[in-house]
């Protein structure tokens, strides 16, 4: 917390939040540690125990393994073990260090990239990092998170690892965070926490759109300071009132996406973890090309900033809903980065970056619960037992009804000249003789049907911005249409892109 109180703090000391706050210089603190000295702690004791670790023979994980703490002092002048720094001196330990290799290699991470991403240049520490009072940085070629954790958050993390590791051994497709490593510094006689994640939203990617989800309406809107930033994080009303058709996603995608969400709620509640949020990043491809950005400079960046090989397996959000999909289909977005194809109402094509976030604050919102409910409850159960289940299944029903919405892809073209040809055949049969010339000869039939069908495909391209888009289920095909029905598209539904075939045949 902020040292005494306001009235003697400088302008720049009041904008302390939590542990982090800034000194007089303008520099980051966390716990009265200068960022730099943070960052550089940080480096010299991954590269630390990294190469340490590289000299333990590899060996299954134990139950035990997940409690092992190991802890290395750097003196400023140096050590037989460590070297020089200009820092002052901290020790630096490693939580479950065999475990937390054994994941790494899981994903792919081998150890030396592991170390080169982290230590090798400059973590960029990011600015807008929350109201968290965290400290965030990521690893210059965007693969990793690193942010400062409280004591209990770390705690629960330990008490967390076997179990959730477990589901990840079996499941690598999830959008729970990965935790790579969990480390803490000693500094200055206080305890700095640390995990390194997964990189949720690359920053060579500019990010047009940002939201934090919970499925909750309550209070749940972006502050007017929110709104003042570059880029702010939206919650669910402002989703709600600014994309009331939700993000469409293709068939097979929204599977995929829904049973994934379903998956991970089910592991949260089994923890009896709630609060947790669904950040969303939406990159508008559309706009970036009308702001001159093309796709292949982001994707050149991207290959520029991380060598061949170095990227960590189902780390972005694209790989972590994949499963048995098929490729991304007509929107043609795909990319190097990882972002989910989808479209918005406009049918502008975006790239949805999404990762479910703050399972581990969770633990003191629970237990929260338990101590204000506790009274209220008197048949012996308590809050905790029951209130991560109904959290849960509001939070997979408001992702995967409002946020996401499944568009149907088109039958073949020989389908729909079927059922035209056919609904327009029985109603001839059953006008008899008093049928128009059109009717009466099948080519000219035909050719008629085909130019309707064309110039209505062209209204719902306006419309929905898709032109390969029909109903979920076409009409019977004996269904006789009323003769005065247009050939607007249907408007039953929100997501009912397409058209009556019997009315087009009629008319």
């Amino acid at each position: 917390m902020p040292p005494g109180p306001s009235t003697t703090m400088s302008p720049a000391m009041k904008k302390t939040i939590g542990h982090r706050g800034i000194d007089p210089t303008g520099e980051t603190t966390y716990k009265k540690t200068t960022s730099s000295a943070l960052k550089g702690a940080i480096q010299l004791g991954i590269t630390h125990t990294v190469g340490s670790l590289s000299q333990k023979p590899e060996r299954d994980v134990l139950l035990q393994d997940f409690e092992v703490v190991e802890s290395i002092f750097f003196p400023n002048e140096g050590s037989n073990l460590t070297p020089a720094h200009h820092y002052g001196d901290f020790r630096f330990k490693t939580y479950a260090p065999i475990a937390f290799r054994y994941f790494r290699e899981m994903f792919g991470i081998r150890p030396d990239d592991y170390m080169y991403s982290l230590c090798n240049d400059q973590l960029i520490e990011l600015s807008n990092s929350g109201a968290s009072g965290s400290l965030f940085y990521v690893s210059s070629d965007d693969e990793f998170i690193i942010k400062t954790v409280q004591h209990k958050e770390a705690e629960f993390l330990q008490k967390l690892l076997p179990g959730y590791f477990m589901n990840l051994n079996q499941n690598k497709r999830t959008l729970l965070p990965k935790f790579y490593g969990l480390y803490c510094v000693q500094a200055g006689g206080k305890n700095i926490r640390i995990v390194v994640m997964n990189n949720l939203l690359p920053s060579s990617v500019r990010m047009h759109l940002k939201y934090d989800l919970k499925g909750s309406t309550h209070k749940r809107r972006a502050s007017a300071k929110e709104r003042e930033k570059a880029i702010p994080t939206y919650k669910d009303l402002d989703f709600m009132q600014d994309m009331q058709d939700g993000l469409l996603l293709e068939g097979d995608m929204y599977n995929a996406l829904c049973k994934t969400i379903h998956r991970d709620c089910l592991l949260l509640q089994s923890f009896k973890i709630m609060d947790y949020s669904l950040l969303v990043g939406i990159h508008n491809v559309d706009k970036a090309c009308r702001e001159q950005v093309s796709e292949e400079a982001v994707a050149g960046a991207m290959d520029q900033r991380r060598p061949p090989g170095q990227k960590s397996l189902y780390s972005t959000a694209i790989e972590a809903i994949q499963a048995e999909t098929g490729g991304t289909g007509s929107l043609d977005t795909e990319d190097k980065t990882g972002g989910i194809p989808a479209r918005n109402s406009k049918g502008e094509r975006l790239l949805v970056y999404i990762g479910i976030i703050d399972i581990l604050q969770s633990y003191r919102f629970v237990k929260k619960l338990e101590h204000s409910w506790k009274a209220l409850v008197h048949d012996g159960d308590t809050v905790s037992v029951h209130r991560p289940g109904f959290y849960a299944e509001r939070f997979e029903k408001f992702m995967c009804n409002t946020v996401f919405r499944k568009i149907t892809l088109k039958t073949s073209p020989s389908k729909k000249r079927r059922a035209v040809t056919h609904g327009t055949l029985k109603k001839t049969a059953g006008n008899g003789p008093q049928t128009s010339s059109t009717n009466q000869h099948p080519l000219l039939q035909h050719q008629l049907s085909s130019e309707i069908r064309e110039d209505t495909e062209g209204e719902n391209v306006m419309q929905s911005g898709r032109p390969d888009l029909l109903p979920e289920t076409l009409p019977p095909s004996d269904a006789v249409a009323p003769t005065n029905q247009s050939l607007s598209p249907s408007q039953d539904t929100p997501r009912s892109v397409g058209m009556d075939l019997n009315t087009m045949s009629t008319d």
